[in-house]
């Protein structure tokens, strides 16, 4: 199985915001039998995004983040419409960074094909799904490869990145607070992160809204210091509200899913 159904996700998204979800409950909630859910929960847990206990699941510690690849199947559809658009905010002939992330990577993906970028990135996916296209220059930072996912941290990168002025910076979060707060796990990739927004005349974030039901430890920032916030569904009233007031426009794609009925087996 490659890619979670609509009620996994959800599924996922519940025991992230409330840390534990029961069977029981969860039958009721999607109307299906508790043999399903199980067989859900189980398959979520052979994945290692949830941990099963007694009569249900948990969520994984607020303090580190998903396997990269676990990473990859969440919102997959959802990531790549965010990455399609984010590419359309891009010019051709144009400069930009690209750090690390999943939804990072789907716009990379949708940049194939064009035409006269130059593309400056800690991110060995990024540099690996470009590295072909004849038109696209790849700019790669030094430093330290997490083996994890590919990313490229510490003081070298930092340093790399603060050569360049580039026209726009695509960059993900691992969690986005109602307060408007941008938040990761490691604290050397935040100072990247926080080198590339400082060098770029245009921010563009990338995020789906499973990272508004989860926490991480350490500021990359805020969304005041973003241009443009593209997502799936924005959900929290507080956070658009935020958003309209700091100037940042909200590119918001499934605006309707947010009122769809739950999802039935």
């Amino acid at each position: 199985m490659d890619i979670m159904t609509p009620r996994q996700t959800d599924i996922l998204a519940l025991a992230r915001t409330q840390g534990r979800v029961l069977v029981d409950d969860l039958a009721a909630r999607f109307n299906v039998t508790p043999q399903t859910i199980r067989k859900d929960l189980n398959e979520l847990c052979d994945r290692r995004l949830l941990q099963r206990v007694h009569g249900g699941a948990v969520a994984g510690s607020g303090v580190e983040n998903l396997g990269y690849e676990a990473r990859r199947l969440i919102a997959q559809d959802e990531k790549r419409a965010i990455g399609r658009r984010a590419a359309d905010l891009v010019p051709d002939s144009s400069s930009l960074f690209i750090n690390i992330g999943t939804t990072t990577e789907e716009v990379a993906r949708a940049l194939q094909g064009r035409s006269g970028l130059v593309v400056i990135t800690n991110n060995i996916n990024v540099a690996n799904l470009l590295r072909p296209e004849p038109h696209i220059e790849v700019i790669v930072a030094g430093g330290v490869v997490r083996r994890s996912d590919g990313g490229i941290v510490g003081e070298a990168a930092i340093d790399f990145f603060n050569q360049f002025m580039a026209d726009f910076a695509v960059i993900g979060a691992s969690a986005i607070d109602e307060s408007g707060a941008l938040l990761d796990f490691d604290y050397r990739e935040v100072r990247v992160s926080q080198a590339i927004m400082a060098n770029a005349r245009h921010v563009i974030l990338v995020a789906d809204r499973s990272k508004l039901e989860r926490t991480a430890p350490v500021r990359i920032g805020h969304i005041s210091q973003v241009h443009t916030f593209v997502t799936d569904i924005l959900p929290s009233d507080r956070l658009a509200r935020i958003c309209r007031e700091s100037g940042v426009r909200v590119e918001e794609l499934f605006p309707d899913r947010a009122t769809e009925p739950e999802p039935q087996d």
